[in-house]
């Protein structure tokens, strides 16, 4: 299996501002997703989403792959050397599933996977 990149998240404080921004600089689209929440579309197959946490970190951005099995590259991160930083955390009632992994030098990778 392939693993391509499915998504994509960036960190901020103010939503319309940032909305704002990003549909100005690059010509983003914004629309409401099946989970409500409001998504960015770029024009490509790769689709993300603004942020706005009430916590930090309000600057981050953050990419996920898609895999076949969250826990196997977890531990495929954690024996290469990386960690293992948030989840798996169920989504969409079990539908999908997210993690965050650290490479060796500290970067954050999303990986996600949806129930077959």
């Amino acid at each position: 299996m392939s693993n391509p990149i499915c998504h994509f998240e960036i960190g901020c404080r103010d939503q319309a501002k940032a909305k704002q921004f990003y549909s100005s600089v690059f010509a983003w689209r914004f629309e409401i997703g099946k989970s409500g929440q409001e998504m960015i579309r770029t024009g490509a197959d790769v689709g993300g989403h603004l942020n706005p946490l009430e916590h930090l970190p309000h600057n981050y951005t953050i990419f996920y792959v898609m895999v076949g099995d969250i826990r196997a590259t977890i531990a495929k991160a954690e024996s290469a050397g990386g960690k293992k930083l948030v989840g798996p955390i169920p989504m969409d009632g079990g539908k999908s599933e997210y993690a965050w992994i650290a490479d060796l030098e500290g970067n954050i990778i999303g990986v996600y996977s949806e129930s077959k």
